[in-house]
């Protein structure tokens, strides 16, 4: 029997013919794939995300807070207690909604403004009468 030597035979990880031989030519690498890879990581970290619609953060915390200065400010204008906004308002946070109010509370003193009542009766409760400042204020 004809033994053959170690260095003829083809390598599993080296690059060869169709024939078995061993060229001795490595695979050119593709860098594409990890190229492209750096080129996103690069383009994405200078990126403003507000503009893909992911919300960072400190921008959730603005949006609550200038909504939470809004909601007070509409019940100040409303006529409405700080404590009845903070009641129909239960997640808005409550130092935003105090600063709208008293932001709305010093406008309307300084500018002569009388409260606009609301006309609609909130969700829940009974129109007009006793009944439905009963049901508004004591739980069912």
């Amino acid at each position: 029997m004809k033994t053959v030597p170690a260095t003829a035979l083809p390598n599993p990880g080296s690059s060869s013919s169709a024939c078995g031989r061993n060229t001795g030519v490595r695979p050119i690498p593709r860098p594409l794939p990890l190229l492209s890879l750096l080129l996103a990581t690069t383009l994405l970290a200078g990126c403003n995300l507000g503009a893909l619609g992911i919300d960072t953060p400190a921008a959730v915390a603005e949006r609550r807070a200038a909504e939470g200065r809004a909601i007070g400010a509409a019940c100040r204008h409303a006529g409405r207690a700080i404590e009845d906004c903070f009641t129909l308002n239960r997640r808005a946070d409550k130092a935003a909604v105090f600063a709208g109010w008293r932001e709305m509370d010093s406008h309307m003193r300084d500018n002569q403004i009388e409260v606009v009542k609301p006309e609609l009766t909130p969700p829940g409760v009974a129109d007009g009468g006793e009944r439905g400042e009963r049901s508004a204020r004591e739980p069912s």
